[in-house]
C-alpha cells in the first residue's frame, strides 16, 4: 500500500477494502509469527487479484468543456459501519449550456477502533467533506460560483439545520460547531442512498468494478439538470426526538426559546441608545402594571438606563455563555479547556451577570473597571455598543475606542471588532480615503508581439521646456514641450520637440513621426486633466482637442485610444520613458538656455541613447551574444557601438545572398526577443494580490489630489468595464458633476450598499 500513488483518492474505495484489512488484523492483536485467519486471507486474496484491473481504469485530465461560464461544486459524504468517506465533483456549464461533472477528489477513511454509531460516523463524513471543500477550494485557480453539500443522513441534517445545536453533547455540539463556520445550513442538501456516490467510498469495492461505475466518476445524473429535479428535502428535519441531545435539555428548552426570541429581538436595532431606551420603556410597562400607585412617567432616569443595559448583557450572556453561566451560577467550575478560563469569570450575584476576576483585585480602581462585564464581540450587541461609543468619542481611532469600554466590558476578541468599526464608519471612510487597488493586469497582446516596430505606439507630452527663440542679443525663453512615442513591444523610443500644445502641432509631430517610422496600427493616449510637468495645460490640450485627433488619425487609418483619467498606470511604459528623457535632459543642460536646433540635437542624442539600452540584464559571460536593444530592430546594431573595421579587399556578395543575410539577421534578432525579453516580463512587479471589486450600485468617493478627502465627489458605480483577464478595473461613476469614468485605484469605496437597482447600469 505505501507503494499505491493517489493523492487525489481517485480509487480510494479501492483502497479502503486493503485499509479493513490492516484494521481487522490490528483488532485481532496478531503477531508477526502467527498465521492469519483464512477469511482475512480470502480477503486478501481478491483484493490482490483485482488492482491489475486499476491499469484499465483512465481518467480525463482536462474536465471542462471550452469557456465554462458557471463552475460549482457538489461535496458527498456518507458513514458504514467500517469506514466514512467524502467525494467531490465540479460541475461547469458552458455558453451553450453544455453542462460536464467530474470526480476531482475523493477520500476515505477507516472507522475508530473504539465503536461509534452511524450517525456519528455521519457526522465525521460530513465534516471531512466541509474541510476537502476548502481545501478544493484553495487549490483550485477557479471562481466557485455554489457550493452545495450532500448527506443521506436526516440526523446528520437536523443537527446542523437545529437552532438549539448548542444543546448537543460535545463530540457532536464541536463537529457541528465547525460545519457552521465554514458552510451555511442552507447549503446542505438530502441525498437518497443509492444516488450518494460516497455509499461507495464509505464501502469500498474492488477496481473491476470501479472502472465502470459511472456515479463513482459522474456523480448522481441529477446534477446534469436544473435544480428544480434534484432530490427534495425531507419534511421531518428539526425533528423534536434527535439523538446526542444532552439530558436535561429539556429543562432549558422554554429559556432558550426566549433567549433566542430576545437575540432576534436585538438583531432588528442598528442604533445601541434607541435599543437601550426601549428596553427602559418595557421595564416601565411591566413596573407600572405591577405597581399602578407608583408609576414611572417623564424623562428617562439614569438607573433606569443602567438597569436597561444589565438586562440586555445579561440575556446576551445566556444566549453566547449559556453554559459557563450555568456552570459559575451553580458555583462550578469550569473545564481546563474553557477559553474563559485565562479570564477567572465569576458570577455576580448582585446584578447576575458574569464579570471578569482577573488580577486587579488590589488596586485603586472601582468595581466595574476591576470586573467589567463579560461580553463577546461576535454578537450584535457588541457591534452597536463599539459604534456608540465610537461616535460619542469623535470617531476615536481602534485603540482608544477599546481603552475606553475596557473600563465597563471585556469583549472577548475585541481589538478585532474596534478595527472592524472603525474600517465601517463612513465619516473615518471619508477622511482615509483608501482605494483599490486590483492586481496587476496581463500584458496585453500589443506588448507581447507586433508586426513591425511601431505598430504599436503610445504618446505622452513632457515639459516645459524653456529655450531660447533665436541666437544673440535681444533673444528670450519660449515655452517648448517634448512628445515622445514609444514602441510598445520593444521599448524604442521617438522624440519631437513641439512649440505649444495645439492639435495641430501634435498632428505635425505625428506626421513627422509616420514619415520616419512608418505609419503605426494603434496610438495609445493619456488624456487625463494631469500630466507630468504640464499640469492644466496638458489637460485642456488633450481635453479640448481629442476630438480632432481622433478624426485625423482614423483617416490615416490609426485606432486612437485614450486611457481612463488620472491613470497614468495605465500608460505605465511611456511614462517610465519620459522619466528617463527628463534624467539625462536635466543633467545636459544643468542651467543653460539652448536654442530650438541645439535642444533637437539633444533630444535626438537622448533619443538614441535611450535605444540602445538593453532590454535585458547583461550577462557577465565573455561568450555570451551582445544584449538585445531596441536599436537591433531600427538599424540591426547598437546606436553607440564602434563602427567595424573593414577589409582591404572589398567582397563582392551578390544582391540575393544580401538580402537573405538582413533577412536572417531580422529574425535572429526576433528569435531573440521572444527568447530572452518576453520571458522576462512573467514577474508581477507590484500589485500582486487582488483586491475587493466594486459591485453595480456601490456607492464611492471621487479621489481628488488637489482637494481634501471632505470635499471629494460622492457617487455611485453605474457600470463596469471587465478586462480581458475577467479583472474589472475601470468603472463609470454617476456624481452630481455628471457621470465619470475612472480607474479602481480613484474610487474609495464606502461601508454602505444600496440593495435598490440602478437604472441604467450595465456592465461592457
Amino acid at each position: 500500500m505505501s507503494q499505491i500513488f493517489d493523492p487525489l483518492g481517485l480509487i480510494s474505495p479501492c483502497i479502503l477494502l486493503a485499509k479493513v484489512i490492516l484494521q481487522n488484523l490490528w483488532s485481532l492483536k496478531i503477531t508477526w509469527d502467527e498465521s492469519v485467519p483464512s477469511d482475512i486471507v480470502n480477503m486478501w486474496s481478491k483484493f490482490i487479484s483485482s488492482l491489475m484491473h486499476i491499469n484499465n481504469i483512465r481518467i480525463p485530465r482536462y474536465i471542462f468543456y471550452d469557456c465554462p461560464s458557471l463552475v460549482e461544486l457538489h461535496v458527498f459524504s456518507d458513514a458504514s459501519t467500517q469506514a466514512y468517506a467524502t467525494c467531490v465533483y465540479i460541475k461547469s456549464i458552458n455558453k451553450n449550456n453544455r453542462v460536464s461533472v467530474h470526480l476531482v477528489m475523493a477520500k476515505s477513511r477507516v472507522a475508530p477502533l473504539k465503536p461509534m454509531t452511524v450517525p456519528r460516523l455521519e457526522l465525521c463524513g460530513a465534516l471531512l467533506a466541509v474541510r476537502m471543500a476548502d481545501k478544493v477550494k484553495s487549490s483550485l485557480r477557479l471562481t466557485i460560483n455554489k457550493c452545495t453539500y450532500w448527506c443521506d443522513s436526516t440526523i446528520v441534517l437536523s443537527w446542523i439545520h437545529s437552532p438549539k445545536a448548542h444543546l448537543l453533547k460535545p463530540f457532536v455540539f464541536n463537529r457541528i460547531s465547525e460545519i457552521s463556520e465554514k458552510t451555511e445550513s442552507c447549503r446542505w442538501r438530502y441525498v437518497p442512498t443509492k444516488s450518494n456516490p460516497a455509499d461507495i467510498g464509505s464501502r469500498g469495492t474492488d477496481a473491476k468494478q470501479l472502472q465502470n461505475c459511472n456515479l463513482w466518476w459522474s456523480g448522481p445524473p441529477f446534477l446534469l439538470h436544473e435544480e428544480q429535479s434534484w432530490p427534495k428535502q425531507p419534511s421531518h428535519l428539526q425533528q423534536a426526538d434527535l439523538p446526542e441531545f444532552k439530558a436535561n435539555c429539556h429543562l432549558t428548552a422554554d429559556c432558550s426559546d426566549y433567549v433566542t426570541y430576545y437575540s432576534d429581538f436585538i438583531k432588528s436595532f442598528s442604533s445601541f441608545s434607541k435599543l437601550q431606551r426601549v428596553i427602559v420603556y418595557v421595564h416601565r410597562f411591566i413596573h407600572n402594571c405591577l405597581h399602578p400607585l407608583k408609576k414611572r412617567t417623564g424623562f428617562i432616569k439614569i438607573h433606569e438606563l443602567n438597569s436597561s443595559l444589565i438586562s440586555l448583557c445579561r440575556f446576551v450572556q445566556l444566549e453566547i455563555f449559556s453554559l459557563e453561566y450555568n456552570l459559575l451560577k451553580n458555583n462550578k467550575q469550569l473545564t481546563v479547556k474553557n477559553k474563559l478560563l485565562q479570564l477567572t469569570p465569576f458570577y455576580n450575584e448582585n446584578d447576575a451577570l458574569l464579570r471578569v476576576g482577573g488580577r486587579l483585585n488590589s488596586s485603586m480602581y472601582d468595581f466595574e473597571t476591576k470586573h467589567p462585564i463579560l461580553l463577546d464581540s461576535r454578537h450584535h450587541f457588541a457591534t452597536l455598543i463599539f459604534r456608540h461609543y465610537h461616535i460619542i468619542l469623535l470617531h476615536a481611532p481602534p485603540q482608544l475606542l477599546l481603552f475606553t469600554l475596557r473600563h465597563k466590558f471585556w469583549f472577548i476578541n475585541g481589538r478585532n471588532l474596534a478595527r472592524q468599526t472603525v474600517k465601517k464608519c463612513i465619516k473615518c471612510c471619508r477622511f482615509a480615503g483608501k482605494s483599490i487597488q486590483p492586481i496587476m493586469g496581463n500584458l496585453p497582446s500589443s506588448r507581447l508581439h507586433t508586426d513591425y516596430v511601431f505598430a504599436n505606439t503610445a504618446v505622452d507630452y513632457a515639459g516645459p521646456v524653456m529655450i531660447l527663440n533665436r541666437k544673440g542679443r535681444g533673444s528670450r525663453l519660449i515655452k517648448s514641450y517634448l512628445c515622445i512615442f514609444i514602441c510598445l513591444a520593444i521599448k524604442a523610443v521617438h522624440i519631437e520637440l513641439v512649440t505649444d500644445l495645439s492639435s495641430t502641432t501634435f498632428l505635425a509631430a505625428l506626421d513627422r513621426f509616420i514619415a520616419r517610422r512608418g505609419r503605426p496600427q494603434t496610438i495609445y493616449s493619456d488624456n487625463g486633466t494631469c500630466f507630468v510637468g504640464a499640469c492644466n495645460e496638458l489637460a485642456r490640450f488633450l481635453k479640448l482637442n481629442s476630438d480632432n485627433i481622433s478624426s485625423q488619425a482614423n483617416n490615416s487609418y490609426i485606432n486612437f485610444k485614450f486611457s481612463p483619467a488620472y491613470s497614468p498606470h495605465f500608460n505605465g511604459l511611456v511614462e517610465g520613458s519620459v522619466k528617463s528623457v527628463k534624467y539625462h535632459l536635466k543633467r545636459v543642460l544643468g542651467l543653460a538656455n539652448l536654442t530650438y536646433e541645439e535642444m533637437n540635437t539633444v533630444l535626438v542624442q537622448i533619443e538614441g541613447l535611450l535605444n540602445s539600452r538593453p532590454l535585458t540584464p547583461l550577462s557577465s559571460d565573455p561568450s555570451d551574444l551582445t544584449a538585445l536593444t531596441p536599436s537591433h530592430f531600427l538599424i540591426g546594431r547598437t546606436l553607440t557601438a564602434l563602427p567595424s573595421p573593414q577589409d582591404t579587399k572589398p567582397s563582392v556578395i551578390p544582391t540575393l545572398s544580401r538580402y537573405m543575410r538582413i533577412q536572417q539577421l531580422k529574425a535572429h534578432f526576433w528569435k531573440r526577443y521572444y527568447i530572452e525579453y518576453i520571458t522576462e516580463l512573467q514577474k508581477r512587479q507590484k500589485w500582486r494580490r487582488q483586491g475587493e471589486q466594486l459591485q453595480l450600485g456601490e456607492m464611492v468617493l471621487v479621489r481628488d489630489d488637489r482637494l481634501p478627502p471632505t470635499r471629494w465627489l460622492l457617487g455611485r458605480v453605474v457600470r463596469l468595464y471587465p478586462g480581458s483577464d475577467g479583472v474589472t478595473r475601470v468603472a463609470d461613476v454617476f456624481t452630481t458633476s455628471g457621470t465619470l469614468r475612472r480607474a479602481f485605484n480613484r474610487l474609495c469605496p464606502l461601508p454602505v450598499m444600496d440593495q435598490n437597482c440602478v437604472p441604467g447600469a450595465a456592465t461592457c
